[in-house]
Parts: structure tokens; C-alpha cells; sequence
């Protein structure tokens, strides 16, 4: 099923404003199946911090001189931070790392001591140990990865994810990605739509405020739902808005305004309103107006750590659990906790049969 929405109707919902506001809620509430908000109870783990990416507005990467860089964790602190993870509940290992990390040579050497040459090997080896010696779920999200690397880490994780940020080349000229080759959005497109012709359960979505035009926005998020109709592996859609700290390159940029969230937040849920494609805000960048983007059809809150921090933000916390779900209920809604895979795709026609016993078994503790 295609969406019978076009560019123009994209772009008119990006520019609306007052009643053509309230209409597009009011529309939206017509689309809603039910009143639950998910949730993934994760543990966030930073493999390493070092990228061959320098973008203008990121929290994450650090020098490899810098005393507090993450080089590479090893597998034994790995499970142990696995092990506290699953006494707290959590069902979702979120491995994250900069892009090619291994280009690095401190990455290489930390590699080789571990009886490594590439990076996608140890990241298939550390979701082994994970799926053999915890209980929780590996979910991978690293940057850009080639076909056959992405047909490795298949048989590991349980999804994966990688945002587009935005489909536009223009915006590798500008400060936010124009030190970031990895950034390109030909680069993203192509990880997508390998990940959908791998059948690998995926999360995507696009950064607003970061220098792009508003048809900008209705192209990138026209090409998602492009994707998706090809190969019906995007299980949900992060919209996720810049914030400026003041120690990032873009510092003294504006952020986007919170209609521009709003309308982007309406023009996503109703682009998708045929399918089951989330819409999922981050809570911990929008705390204040969380509960808008419930009206606005956002019906995800992403994952969650009761116990790790957000290291892509680390200037904004997570809220707890209690106050996610003071948030939802005040709004209307029930919360509720799902696993890093949505459930339409827990079959063999997505998974292995031994992820497939994983997530039985961790369906059969809840």
C-alpha cells in the first residue's frame, strides 16, 4: 500500500499554522488504532567513541588524545554493564559506535589486542556474548554498513537502526555535515534499503534544525515512506529535533521552533497513518512539550535507560520510568513496554530461529 500523500500535501502541512494546525490533530485522531504509547527499556553502550565523521552539532564523538575517550571497550566490561542491566529489567542492548570506527588507528591497535581486524566482527561477537549470556536483545546502531557487513550483524540483532537525518546533498556543504563523509545521504539511503532487501527490522528518521529547507524535510521523509513501500522492514520513524549545547560547532545555531516539531511530528504520522510505522519523539530533547507530540500522532517514546545515559545527548537526561508515565497518562494515553523489535516482525520470515527462541523466552519472563 502507497501513501496517497504528495510532495505538495507534505509540504502545505510543514507550512500550516492556526485552524490548518488544530484540522491536521483532528485528523490525526481519526488514524489512532488505540491509546497506547511504547516504550524499550534499554541500556545504552557506547562501543567505542571514536568516528570518522566530525558533524557540526554532535554530543558523541571524542579525540582519541582525550583521556576520557571510549576506545573500545572490552567483552568483559561489556557483559558486566549486560549483567546490572538485566537485574533493572531491561530487555534492549542499544550498542552504538562511531562510524568506521576502525579507521582509527588507536581503534585498530584496541582491535587487534582483542584478536580483531575489523570492527563488524567484534560487534558480532559482543551480540553473540549477549544473546549467550544475557537475556537481553542485541539492537545495532553504528552508522553506514556495507551489504555483507549488514547481512553479518543480521544474524545477531534483533533490529537496527540508522537515522537519514535528511535526503538533501545540500546539506554536506554546510557545517553540519560538511566534515562528515559518512553523512551522505546516497551513503544512508543505500544502508536503508540494504537493510530492507536483508529483511532486517529497522528504525530510521530524520534530524530538523540542522540548515534544511522545509520541501527538504517533505523529500526526505517522502523517500522513508519511498523505502518502506519497497521493503516493509521500518518499523518506526524518529523525529528528533537539533539542540544546541555549547560545545559543538553549530553552538550558536537556533533550534527549530516547536511548531516546526509539531508539524513535522503531523506530517509523519499522517504520511504513514496506513501503516504500522511508529512515530516516536525523544523525550529527554522535548520534556517540556512530550505531551503535544502525543496529539500530534507520536506514539513512541524510543528507548529508555532506567540506569545508562543518552551518551548521543548527553545534556539531556532521560526522564524515569514514573515520570514517563505521569507524562503519557496526564495525556490521555497507556504506557506501555515493548521489545527493540515490534511484534508484526517476530516471525521467521525476519528472524533466526535461535533470536526467535531468545525472544520467546523473554516474552515467557515478562
Amino acid at each position: 500500500m502507497t501513501s496517497n500523500l504528495t510532495k505538495q500535501d507534505i509540504f502545505e502541512i510543514l507550512s500550516s499554522n492556526d485552524d490548518e494546525i488544530i484540522k491536521y490533530i483532528a485528523e490525526i485522531s481519526k488514524y489512532r488504532k488505540n491509546n497506547l504509547i511504547t516504550y524499550s527499556k534499554n541500556i545504552f553502550i557506547p562501543l567505542t567513541e571514536i568516528c570518522r565523521n566530525d558533524c557540526g552539532y554532535c554530543n558523541f564523538k571524542k579525540n582519541p588524545n582525550d583521556p576520557d575517550a571510549i576506545i573500545l571497550k572490552n567483552k568483559e566490561e561489556i557483559l558486566l554493564e549486560l549483567k546490572n542491566a538485566e537485574k533493572f529489567g531491561c530487555k534492549e542492548a542499544l550498542f552504538t559506535f562511531g562510524e568506521d570506527a576502525d579507521e582509527d588507528e588507536n581503534v585498530r591497535i584496541k582491535l587487534n589486542e582483542y584478536g580483531y581486524d575489523k570492527m563488524t566482527d567484534y560487534v558480532v561477537d559482543v551480540c553473540k556474548m549477549t544473546l549467550n549470556e544475557t537475556s537481553l536483545l542485541p539492537h545495532t546502531n553504528g552508522g553506514n554498513f556495507s551489504y555483507d557487513a549488514l547481512k553479518q550483524l543480521k544474524e545477531v540483532n534483533a533490529s537496527m537502526g540508522l537515522m537519514l537525518e535528511n535526503s538533501s546533498q545540500r546539506l554536506m556543504e554546510l557545517e553540519a555535515h560538511k566534515k562528515s563523509p559518512g553523512k551522505n545521504p546516497k551513503l544512508r539511503l543505500e544502508s536503508i534499503e540494504n537493510a530492507g532487501k536483508l529483511k532486517i527490522p529497522y528504525t530510521t528518521g530524520i534530524l530538523i534544525g540542522i540548515g534544511e529547507t522545509t520541501e527538504e524535510i517533505a523529500e526526505s521523509l517522502l523517500k522513508i515512506r519511498e523505502i518502506y513501500d519497497k521493503y516493509g522492514h521500518i518499523q518506526e520513524i524518529i523525529i528528533q529535533n537539533f539542540t544546541p549545547t555549547p560545545d559543538i560547532e553549530m553552538c550558536n545555531w537556533p533550534k527549530p521552533s516547536f511548531l516546526d516539531m509539531i508539524r513535522t511530528v503531523i506530517a509523519g504520522k499522517l504520511l504513514f497513518k496506513d501503516t504500522d510505522v511508529s512515530i516516536q519523539v525523544p523525550p529527554n530533547l522535548n520534556y517540556d512539550t512530550a505531551q503535544i507530540f502525543l496529539l500530534c500522532g507520536a506514539d513512541d517514546w524510543g528507548g529508555v535507560s532506567p540506569l545508562s545515559h543518552d551518551f548521543v545527548n548527553p545534556k539531556s537526561p532521560w526522564p524515569t520510568l514514573d515520570e514517563l508515565e505521569k507524562l503519557t497518562t496526564d495525556a490521555g494515553f497507556k504506557l506501555i513496554e515493548r521489545l527493540c523489535i515490534y511484534e508484526k516482525y517476530i516471525n521467521n520470515e525476519w528472524l533466526n530461529d535461535n533470536l526467535l527462541e531468545k525472544i520467546a523466552n523473554l516474552s515467557e519472563r515478562q
